[in-house]
């Protein structure tokens, strides 16, 4: 059974930084379409960042120029490093793995970005 376990979510002041990580069960992510997506309260998951499993990123417009996806296919890791954050990038991550038969959630990791 694939697991995705997020971490790396914190609290932190507008400017900072944050690094966030998806671990996964097994090989999955070396095939795998990958992920990030936020939720913030009273609002519906967003798709943030992207990355294919041949390694082509892309970012919502809110984000382009501050976070970066990137995938280490042989730590089965995908991170999510997240520059100038700012109050609405406020929410929780989840990590999504999207192959031809499923789609895996992870249980998500908290951001707050504090003004």
């Amino acid at each position: 059974q694939v697991q995705l376990v997020e971490s790396g979510g914190d609290l932190v002041q507008a400017g900072g930084s944050l690094r966030l990580s998806c671990a996964a069960s097994g090989d999955i992510i070396s095939f795998a379409d990958m992920g990030w997506y936020r939720q913030a309260p009273g609002n519906q998951r967003e798709l943030v960042a992207a990355i294919t499993h041949g390694g082509s990123p892309k970012y919502t417009n809110s984000v382009k120029g501050r976070f970066t996806i990137s995938r280490d296919n042989a730590q089965n890791t995908v991170h999510l490093q997240m520059d100038t954050l700012k109050p609405e990038d406020t929410g929780v991550y989840y990590c999504e793995a999207e192959t031809t038969w499923h789609d895996y959630w992870g249980r998500g990791t908290q951001v707050t970005v504090s003004s």
